[in-house]
């Protein structure tokens, strides 16, 4: 398996990944316009959102995409972690660690001392290897508000 940003030309299979991720999350996936608004943001020239695909043989079987943020009560950037997915015959075979791995030297490269990211609590097994890399949960309730 390769772990590589992604090309264009993968748009078709994250968007698959992201219905996938979706439905793993037990959340509505609505398919408007993806592929049109996904290559707006993911390869523009300046985007600053980021985007690892986990390849084998022309197959993308994971994604993650994360950004940098500003947190004004920590007085410093961040990176945050969007998306993390991996189809299910690909967990448990070190991937998650690499694309970590990956994310952790983008967010040095960018001066970065921390990485955030969510997941729903009944994802144990993301739960439980996220500790298991060190990270710290923290809980809080998210919210949304549409406009």
């Amino acid at each position: 398996m390769k772990i590589r940003f992604a090309v264009e030309k993968d748009l078709k299979q994250i968007i698959e990944l992201c219905r996938l991720h979706a439905a793993f999350e037990q959340a509505n996936f609505e398919n408007n316009d993806k592929e049109g608004l996904l290559s707006k943001y993911l390869f523009k020239e300046d985007s600053c959102i980021q985007c690892l695909v986990v390849e084998e043989e022309k197959e993308l079987l994971g994604y993650a995409t994360f950004f940098k943020q500003f947190s004004t009560w920590n007085a410093n950037y961040y990176v945050y972690l969007d998306c993390l997915f991996l189809k299910e015959n690909t967990r448990g075979k070190g991937v998650g660690f690499q694309i970590m791995e990956e994310i952790k030297a983008y967010a040095k490269a960018q001066d970065c001392k921390m990485i955030q990211w969510q997941t729903p609590n009944f994802n144990t097994n993301a739960i439980n290897f996220y500790k298991k890399i060190g990270a710290e949960a923290k809980n809080k309730e998210r919210f949304f508000w549409n406009v």
